[in-house]
């Protein structure tokens, strides 16, 4: 972590209080627990992931909403499925069908209603298919992707899970895993919304174990760690899961995302903005 960090997560506190509809009257204790929690936290042991989950677990004993962002993930998913057909024949049209599912993916990975985070869908496709990747690994991603017997691929938010759906089929393997959430936290996807957008018929279907908005090796089930430790590659979305994973040295794994803050775009090797296919050295 880094100390924007913290900062960051002192400045989502009143979303999320709002959105967890947090009495007047508790708001002040609230707040100054968590600030005296950040303080103690050790920047270079911690993942910013895991301080937002255990933030929202205090929210949440405080209300009685368990999924405050049910309404965004259900509208997100719904925006993207009726332009699903629009974006398949785009797919189909095109001279390179992978890449042009792949940009797709990425590009899904700006639906995000973190802290500070504004978003616009259209202006990211079509500036995701007018710019050249920053990191583009895509080839080397290919290449893997036909060598694989097991692909395991970690799902991030709701509405990019459609366009997640959209590379599989493009895509075509006959083995893949695609992990979610365990439960609700944040827009991140859980079984509920994968199988609403149909992502079932595409890959198997599990979760994570965990309720982060990420994937932190040490918080996932036993059952999810045999699956990540035995498959062949390992493909990661978005910014959280990347949170989790980016300190690990495996070329199996894969990271697709779009850089939506300045700390992350360091760790990548990018700027705020651009999009990233890159692999994980050893």
């Amino acid at each position: 972590m880094n100390y924007e960090c913290l900062i960051c997560q002192v400045k989502a506190l009143q979303k999320r209080m709002d959105k967890y509809e947090i009495a007047e009257e508790k708001r002040n204790s609230i707040v100054s627990k968590a600030i005296s929690s950040l303080a103690g936290i050790d920047l270079d042991k911690s993942f910013s992931p895991e301080i937002t989950s255990n933030i929202l677990n205090e929210l949440e004993k405080e209300s009685e909403i368990k999924d405050p962002y049910a309404a965004e993930k259900a509208e997100s998913n719904q925006a993207l499925l009726s332009r699903y057909n629009e974006f398949k024949t785009k797919v189909e049209e095109s001279d390179d069908k992978f890449d042009t599912a792949l940009r797709y993916a990425i590009a899904g990975n700006i639906i995000d209603f973190g802290p500070t985070h504004r978003f616009d869908v259209d202006e990211t496709i079509e500036r995701v298919f007018q710019t050249e990747l920053a990191i583009d690994d895509s080839k080397a991603l290919k290449a893997e992707i036909k060598k694989a017997k097991t692909i395991l691929y970690l799902g991030d938010n709701c509405g990019e899970i459609v366009m997640d759906k959209l590379f599989l089929e493009t895509i075509n393997h006959p083995n893949v895993i695609f992990a979610v959430r365990d439960q609700p936290v944040l827009n991140d996807a859980t079984l509920k919304e994968a199988r609403e957008v149909g992502l079932h018929k595409v890959a198997t279907l599990i979760t994570n174990g965990d309720n982060t908005p990420s994937t932190i090796l040490h918080r996932v089930s036993k059952e999810f760690l045999e699956i990540y430790r035995s498959a062949d590659l390992i493909i990661s979305k978005g910014m959280g899961n990347f949170e989790g994973l980016m300190d690990e040295s495996d070329p199996r794994l894969f990271y697709l995302l779009m850089i939506k803050c300045p700390v992350i775009g360091q760790k990548v090797g990018a700027e705020k903005g651009d999009f990233v296919v890159k692999r994980s050295k050893s």
